[in-house]
């Protein structure tokens, strides 16, 4: 599942037509969903229609709504409940959801959250970011949520691959998903059973042939993939992942384009890191 990036025109208003064909081009490449409304798709700086409508476009494009997995994320828990009906109305089959990220949630807040969003009727999926949210959602807590019929599954970002056996011990049916592409490898061979991914936006049937050999445990073909790919899919886990992903989707011929305000333009050193990284892989034929 493709955390997607929006295609933004030079005046920063959506671009909806490029994204209709970027959720196209993705599926077609043999990508098997699309996560809009995600920090990668800048949702914390729309407005309300404009990350309706991108819903609206993705269930649409993707010509199937179980494909479709928004994020909902929100500062309340009944605004991010609103974001899940408003999801199952366009015919999306799934949402991602943060936990409460206004203020540092103790875990009874955070179970609260979550029980009231699964209310909508969509599976939940949880969104652990304890780097950016700074509330951790503990293999312990997701067992809890999971028991208690709140969340089908978690995207795991927090880097600690040491986290995945855990979480199988003490939930064995809540699904692990890969959150951070340079995580990739560890986390499949640990068992995870999904990735929700940002460097496909750019490279997308290098990355599909990459997780394909990493969850079928084929060493032979995904670990040169992954040394291959790494200087790339490292940029998923910094500050500047949502300009450094969209910059090498541009270098790819793909409708990256620019990012709202607060994000503004890359260091220059990162940018050149970025490029020269990006042109290497696409010279060796990674696409």
């Amino acid at each position: 599942m493709v955390a997607t990036a929006l295609p933004l025109r030079p005046d920063l208003s959506v671009d909806y037509d490029a994204y209709a064909e970027h959720v196209s081009r993705l599926i077609d490449a043999g990508c098997d969903g699309v996560v809009p409304n995600g920090s990668l798709g800048e949702y914390q700086t729309l407005t309300a229609e404009e990350r309706a409508r991108v819903v609206r476009t993705a269930v649409e494009a993707a010509g199937d709504g179980a494909r479709v997995m928004p994020g909902v994320a929100a500062y309340g828990s009944a605004e991010s409940r609103r974001w899940a009906e408003q999801a199952a109305e366009a015919g999306a089959g799934s949402v991602l959801l943060l936990p409460p990220n206004a203020y540092r949630a103790d875990a009874a807040a955070v179970r609260a959250h979550y029980a009231e969003v699964a209310k909508a009727g969509l599976p939940v999926v949880a969104y652990n970011n304890p780097i950016d949210t700074k509330v951790d959602l503990t293999p312990e807590l997701l067992a809890d949520l999971h028991g208690e019929g709140s969340i089908v599954a978690v995207k795991e970002f927090s880097g600690d691959v040491r986290r995945a056996y855990e979480i199988a011990e003490l939930a064995p049916g809540l699904d692990l998903l890969i959150g951070a592409d340079d995580v990739l490898l560890e986390l499949a061979l640990a068992g995870a059973v999904g990735w929700i991914a940002g460097y496909p936006n750019a490279l997308p049937e290098a990355t599909v042939a990459l997780y394909r050999a990493a969850v079928a445990q084929d060493l032979a073909t995904a670990l040169p993939l992954y040394r291959a790919l790494h200087p790339l899919l490292r940029w998923d886990s910094k500050t500047e992942f949502v300009q450094a992903i969209k910059l090498s989707m541009d270098l790819a011929g793909l409708p990256g384009g620019p990012v709202r305000p607060p994000r503004g333009p890359l260091d220059p050193q990162v940018e050149a890191a970025v490029r020269a990284a990006t042109e290497k892989a696409l010279a060796d034929g990674l696409r």
